[in-house]
C-alpha cells in the first residue's frame, strides 16, 4: 500500500487495512446499517459496494452478495489455520476482508467486509 495513505487512517484502520487485522464481531459501524448509498474503500476513496447489495448475514461484519469487480483482488489465505479468500482494495491493496460462498441467491457470495474499512456515502 503506497505509504501516503497510511497519514490519514486511525489506528483500527491502519490494524486491519494495512496490516491485514480483523475488527471484533458486531462492534463494527456499518454492521447493522442499512441507509441508501454506496461504501469506498476509506484509503483510496475507490468505490466497493452499493448498499442494494448488502444483507444481514449475522456474522458480525457488514456482508454483500456483489462487488465492484473492477475494485477488488482476491487472495488465498491460509492464516489461522483456514483456508478462505482474501478480497483487497485492486486500487490500493488495503486488506479488507474475505469472500465465502454462503451467501444468498442468485450468487452466493457472501463478502465480508471490516466496517472500519469502508466509507460511506448516502445516494
Amino acid at each position: 500500500m503506497d505509504k501516503k495513505w497510511q497519514t490519514h487512517l486511525t489506528d483500527a484502520q491502519k490494524h486491519v487495512c494495512v496490516d491485514g487485522g480483523t475488527e471484533y464481531p458486531f462492534t463494527g459501524e456499518y454492521n447493522d446499517f442499512f441507509e441508501s448509498g454506496d461504501y469506498y474503500c476509506v484509503c483510496c476513496n475507490a468505490l466497493l459496494f452499493k448498499s442494494e447489495d448488502k444483507f444481514q448475514s449475522g456474522c458480525g461484519w457488514p456482508a454483500f452478495s456483489f462487488s465492484e469487480k473492477e475494485s477488488i483482488r482476491y487472495l488465498r489465505d491460509s492464516s489461522h489455520g483456514m483456508e478462505r479468500i482474501e478480497v483487497r482494495c485492486k486500487h490500493c491493496d488495503a486488506h479488507l476482508g474475505h469472500v465465502f460462498n454462503d451467501g444468498p441467491p442468485p450468487t452466493g457470495t457472501r463478502y465480508c467486509i471490516n466496517s472500519v474499512c469502508l466509507d460511506f456515502k448516502a445516494k
